[in-house]
């Protein structure tokens, strides 16, 4: 609002994935180790079906070697990658082909159940493929019949790899080049569930029976203290996507979750919401109440609790109470809304925890 008018909300700018970026400076830099000139932009075609063009900084070339680099453009979406150097470096080979690795900053798998196999960069399938196939035109358009050697690298990759899950999946030293259509949606959910997928994989590689639910650091923090004999790979941050990670769960073989969290996102989902996010679905202080009844509260409690702010206040009028059956019954109708958005099949234990991590209340049911 401004001056009394109403302005309309600008449409979300759409940004370009590590992928996209990583083949735009090979497919410039192969062609200036081809012509010994300098490119200044390269136009590729992206997956999402449409061409766009890059511009290209810091190009440098000899005889043997040409390398130059793009910042990376993520939109509106609040990316770690957002303005990231993308460089490619390109080498004639003694070999024959398209050798591709990555360089200073692109992460190394070293953990079982990703795209891309143990001891290779973490470029995952889709950029594999865009860069080859955009260096191979690229070659065949200039008639060149030798091999090529393309690195990959991002400077800063290492540091942006700290601030992802990167480690937790086992790529280490750096991040991954990501992208199955080229382009990033901005606030797009597609890429958390990726990463809760790729998460439950490598737990499944890993052994892992059990995995562990959380909706972010501070519950799983609190989560690994309460399960020290699991693994690292076993804990999975899944945000508001409680429905979805149950799922996939399931799907790859897990045979017991645990659903480990604070009131806030946990009291929705034991009325039975599986997308915890605020907007999705409001805390619903009938339902609170109702539960305070049950578990023997009074109706001064009840009131209480129809008053209450916020889900987390409710807990505190519970507490001061003294009624620890409320929050068992709280896990208890979690883990069974749990248990049936799967049609059975896992076996689901509900953890309530204080923001300091103090249980509050456990329940199990087995589906």
């Amino acid at each position: 609002m401004s001056d009394g008018v109403e302005t309309e909300a600008q449409p979300l700018r759409h940004g370009y994935t590590t992928g996209a970026c990583a083949t735009a400076t090979a497919k410039a830099a192969v062609t200036m180790l081809i012509t010994q000139n300098k490119v200044e932009y390269a136009e590729i075609w992206l997956p999402a079906g449409f061409f766009h063009t890059f511009e290209l900084i810091e190009c440098e070339l000899t005889q043997d070697m040409a390398q130059c680099a793009t910042i990376k453009d993520g939109g509106d979406d609040p990316d770690a990658t957002h303005k990231a150097k993308i460089i490619c470096t390109v080498t004639w080979s003694g070999g024959e082909g398209i050798e591709l690795d990555g360089g200073i900053g692109v992460g190394r798998v070293t953990k079982p159940g990703l795209p891309v196999p143990v001891g290779e960069a973490a470029i995952n399938p889709v950029p594999r493929r865009m860069i080859t196939r955009a260096v191979q035109e690229v070659l065949i358009e200039y008639k060149v019949d030798r091999g090529v050697r393309v690195v990959i690298s991002v400077p800063d990759g290492e540091e942006i790899a700290k601030k992802t899950l990167n480690s937790r999946l086992g790529i280490l030293g750096g991040i991954s080049i990501l992208g199955t259509r080229g382009t990033v949606v901005p606030f797009s959910t597609s890429a958390y569930k990726a990463s809760i997928v790729q998460a439950i994989q490598v737990a499944k590689a890993s052994g892992c029976k059990h995995i562990v639910l959380t909706t972010g650091g501070s519950s799983e923090k609190y989560a690994m203290k309460l399960l020290p004999e699991l693994t690292e790979e076993a804990f999975v941050q899944m945000g508001d996507f409680v429905g979805f990670s149950l799922k996939h769960a399931k799907r790859l073989g897990m045979e017991r979750v645990s659903l480990i969290g604070m009131m806030g996102k946990f009291s929705k989902v034991a009325q039975g919401v599986m997308m915890v996010h605020s907007k999705s679905a409001p805390v619903d202080l009938n339902f609170l109440a109702s539960v305070a009844v049950q578990a023997g509260g009074d109706d001064a409690l009840r009131d209480a609790i129809l008053g209450a702010n916020t889900a987390s206040h409710a807990s505190d009028l519970a507490i001061e109470a003294g009624l620890a059956t409320y929050f068992q019954l709280l896990c208890k109708y979690a883990s069974e809304h749990a248990v049936n958005h799967v049609d059975g099949g896992l076996v689901v234990e509900t953890v309530l925890v204080t923001m300091k991590g103090d249980v509050l209340g456990r329940a199990e049911i087995v589906g």
